[in-house]
């Protein structure tokens, strides 16, 4: 069973830095997870944000490109969101989410691609 812890949120003034971080584990696939970050502002659909594939290719949200930063480290299974010039708008539930398969996925920021989901961390963005 793949768990997701995600850590790392927080609050922060309009302009400033998080990293948020998820811990992956138990994927038994040979092949590496693709993993994307998901975001829920209250009242409003879950959107997907950033996206990187087991080969490490991204995908970014227009909303969020040129500020936000997808990566992992695959010796310590974990996925990293670095956000910077964080905006008011930015302010939501982040979820990161994983994918398994015994072959090669490609990138993708739709929910329904994804089995595997963390329980959430907070960021929250005043101006």
């Amino acid at each position: 069973q793949v768990q997701l812890v995600e850590s790392g949120g927080g609050s922060v003034q309009a302009g400033g830095s998080l990293r948020l971080s998820c811990a992956v584990s138990g994927y038994r696939y040979y092949t590496r997870p693709r993993m994307s970050w998901f975001r829920q502002a209250p009242g409003k659909e879950r959107e997907g944000v950033a996206a990187i594939d087991s080969r490490g290719n991204t995908l970014y949200a227009d909303s969020v490109k040129g500020r936000f930063t997808i990566s992992k480290d695959n010796a310590k299974n974990t996925l990293y969101l670095q956000m910077n010039s964080l905006k008011p708008e930015d302010t939501a539930m982040y979820y990161c989410a994983a994918e398994t398969a015994p072959y090669e996925l490609g990138a993708s920021l739709y929910s329904v691609d994804f089995d595997y989901w963390g329980q959430g961390t907070q960021v929250t963005v005043s101006s």
